[in-house]
């Protein structure tokens, strides 16, 4: 066996609505986390079914016409050119640093000016150091502040979402579903955050969501992604950057 462990249960909210939440531990101990660029936008598990990749999330944000990075990224050492984060907020946007065998969730300021590994800037930092750190109201990383880089303020409302989370024992990639009436609430950030921690998370980032939330196990997509309430079927939306669990070598 690979350890991995495939969870899948319905959140019930505060407010009596549910939601459906897909989650995916991965030992630390025998797993590799990869950032992948795309510099042709590719939909997520239909790219893992053609390269034979076994799990993936989606990575960080990107902007339309043309389809770039929102925030920098990095792959082995080398800076993806895209469209920068705010001025004011670049060095707090929180981000996926990997080098070697070992990843972190920190602040941009906190991971090498010019990493020699992989790095994407997602963000919020959702939980630090086993603390439940997202705060709309301080927004500290500039996404309602910065939000015109965005379709609309992220961190506001229930939508469909990724996530990373970090464990003394595994990376945990968790989507849930959402923007589906009478079935799907999404989850908001504060209620993203709380699932991390109760997936044993020590530290966790929101990763781009929305229509792009994206994530497959064994070559699958797992979750329900739909843009908007009308579309009649979920199809996973073409992306920029993920987020590959691949066994160490």
């Amino acid at each position: 066996m690979d350890g991995i462990e495939y969870l899948l249960w319905r959140q019930t909210l505060a407010d009596g609505r549910a939601t459906t939440v897909y989650a995916v531990r991965h030992p630390r101990a025998t797993t590799r986390l990869r950032v992948a660029h795309f510099p042709q936008t590719e939909r997520l598990d239909v790219w893992c079914a053609a390269h034979g990749v076994d799990e993936a999330i989606i990575g960080g944000f990107f902007v339309r016409d043309p389809y770039r990075p929102l925030g920098e990224l990095w792959i082995d050492g080398r800076a993806v050119p895209g469209e920068p984060v705010v001025p004011a907020y670049a060095a707090a946007r929180a981000c996926v640093a990997v080098a070697g065998d070992e990843a972190d969730l920190v602040p941009r300021a906190h991971a090498p000016l010019e990493p020699a590994g992989d790095l994407v800037q997602a963000g919020p930092l959702l939980i630090r150091d086993g603390t439940v750190v997202f705060d709309r109201e301080r927004d500290e990383e500039g996404f309602s502040s910065g939000c015109g880089q965005f379709d609309s303020d992220i961190t506001e409302g229930r939508h469909p979402r990724a996530a990373l989370g970090i464990s003394d024992e595994h990376y945990v990639a968790v989507a849930c579903d959402g923007r589906r009436s009478r079935v799907d609430g999404g989850l908001d950030l504060a209620e993203l955050a709380t699932v991390m921690l109760e997936l044993g998370a020590h530290s966790a980032i929101n990763l781009d969501g929305g229509g792009s939330t994206t994530l497959v196990h064994r070559r699958h997509l797992l979750n329900r992604p739909y843009s908007t309430q009308d579309q009649p079927a979920p199809e996973s939306r073409p992306i920029v950057s993920a987020l590959l669990f691949e066994r160490r070598g």
